[in-house]
């Protein structure tokens, strides 16, 4: 019996196993999980807006910080620079070579004046800054309202009340090619740009009529009330002119571009005008040039014969080419720029092609664009930033802030460049700039004259060019209002620059 009794665990044991398994409670984990995905997907959503905007606002001020301080900064409603200006005695603006082009003396009373040494020899370059601010007063304002003196002195003249001396800029002008390009440009009015194509560097920049920035205060009614005015306009980088013949680099290049880069086909018989559809264009005085290639054409500047070419061109060709070198933009340059405009058209008619394809017409361009695309010619198709300010150096010569070049825009392949070089090499030796020829370094370039009004004597004189042809180190645009023959008048201009130039660099 022993051996048959059950004890009452194991009964119970049975009875816990043969009873009805109790119902399975409902999973409840995926429904938690995916609510839990749900929330975590918007916390995700609010995370990410939430660092898109904390970016977005850091890079605007990155941006702000990087292009548009400045010029907030400079606007003279901007209590921040009087806050300086009590603080700091500006900074002085030099030369390449540290020649004080501008800088402020103090009298012994405390008063401050700002005096310019060369009166009005970089009167536009090098501006004002009473009554507003241009030129480099403008592009360097906050560094010169800015010492980086060291903090022992600093606080040594905060506890003596006086000011700190601000931080000078060293400009890339040199002297002597400023004064020789303001003394070839002479009784004219006009402009001269010299550049370094390879950098951008500006060398010189002329603009007449000019005035003494000495005297900016007592002349300032005058200027602002004469409607008529326009000697405080820096015609180097916001003149407007017609190209003239310095337009037919374009007309060629749109040619060769259209052509693939064969012109060796092109011949024309000049007997000194051309006539179409009863419109009729002149050679310049008449000019008989007889049978010419397309070089030819280009070298003696014949009129006729570039009407025919632009009468043979697919206007979108020719109005790409002129979008490739900066025309009808804003150059985004940091000093103020005119827009040259080309508004020809792809459905203009034959007359105003031909004056187009000449440079006469409504084409307008700034001296400084001009000099830009003459700059990408003499360096393989590539244009460099143009630039004034080299470096900025606290009074005492220690640098704080070096620029250099930058690549502005590629306008043209390396080959069409070496084409427009060849054509303008052509000019020097056997066109309209032969007073370039023989010297002791090979020239390039491309003269205009640009008539201006319905006087047809009445013309601007034009040169663009660089030199030596073989390793381009110079670039000089030149525009003489009023004067006639770019090859009578702006080449031996440009001669001067140029003979000043390889003297300085002791080349010549």
């Amino acid at each position: 019996m022993s051996g048959s009794k059950r004890t009452i665990r194991e009964f119970e044991d049975d009875e816990l196993y043969d009873e009805e398994p109790l119902p399975k409670k409902k999973k409840r984990k995926k429904q938690i999980n995916k609510k839990d995905k749900y929330r975590n997907r918007e916390l995700w959503v609010v995370t990410y807006i939430f660092i898109f905007l904390m970016l977005t606002v850091i890079g605007n001020e990155i941006r702000f910080v990087y292009t548009d301080s400045e010029t907030v900064i400079n606007n003279s409603y901007n209590p921040r620079q009087e806050i300086l200006a009590q603080k700091n005695v500006r900074g002085s603006i030099l030369a390449d070579d540290k020649t004080v082009l501008a800088q402020t003396v103090r009298a012994k009373d405390g008063t401050e004046k700002r005096v310019y040494p060369y009166s009005n020899l970089f009167a536009h370059v090098v501006g004002f800054s009473t009554k507003g601010k241009t030129g480099i007063e403008y592009l360097g304002n906050m560094n010169m309202l800015t010492s980086n003196a060291s903090l022992g002195e600093k606080i040594q003249k905060e506890i003596s009340a006086e000011k700190t001396i601000g931080d000078n800029v060293v400009t890339t002008l040199n002297v002597e090619l400023q004064k020789v390009a303001y003394e070839a440009l002479g009784v004219y009015d006009g402009a001269i740009i010299v550049s370094e194509p390879s950098t951008g560097k500006i060398l010189a920049m002329v603009s007449k009529p000019d005035f003494d920035p000495n005297n900016i205060v007592e002349m300032w009614d005058g200027l602002v009330n004469d409607d008529s005015s326009s000697v405080l306009l820096n015609r180097a980088t916001q003149g407007l002119y017609p190209p003239g013949s310095t337009f037919k680099i374009i007309t060629s290049l749109a040619y060769y571009r259209q052509n693939g880069g064969n012109v060796s086909n092109y011949h024309y018989n000049c007997n000194g005008s051309f006539t179409y559809n009863g419109d009729r264009i002149n050679c310049y005085h008449g000019s008989n040039h007889g049978s010419v290639d397309f070089a030819t054409s280009f070298a003696k500047s014949c009129n006729s014969s570039y009407a025919n070419i632009g009468l043979s061109l697919d206007l979108g060709e020719l109005e790409s080419t002129c979008n490739d070198l900066l025309f009808n933009e804003d150059l985004d340059l940091k000093f103020l720029t005119g827009q040259s405009k080309y508004v020809l058209g792809t459905n203009a008619g034959s007359y105003d092609v031909m004056q187009t394809s000449i440079g006469q017409g409504k084409t307008q361009i700034t001296p400084l664009q001009l000099n830009m695309i003459t700059c990408a010619i003499a360096n393989k198709g590539t244009v460099k930033t143009p630039y004034l300010i080299d470096r900025i150096e606290s009074y005492n010569g220690t640098n704080v802030k070096t620029y250099s070049s930058e690549d502005y825009k590629t306008i043209m392949t390396e080959d069409e460049a070496e084409f427009l070089k060849e054509m303008m090499t052509g000019v020097v030796e056997r066109g309209t700039a032969t007073k370039l020829k023989g010297l002791s370094y090979t020239a390039a370039g491309k003269t205009g004259s640009a008539e201006y009004n319905a006087v047809k004597t009445d013309s601007h004189a034009w040169f663009t060019g660089f030199a030596p042809v073989e390793n381009p180190r110079v670039c000089v645009t030149i525009i003489v209002e009023g004067a006639g023959s770019g090859g009578e008048y702006a080449v031996p201009m440009a001669k001067r620059i140029f003979d000043t130039y390889f003297q300085i660099k002791g080349l010549n």
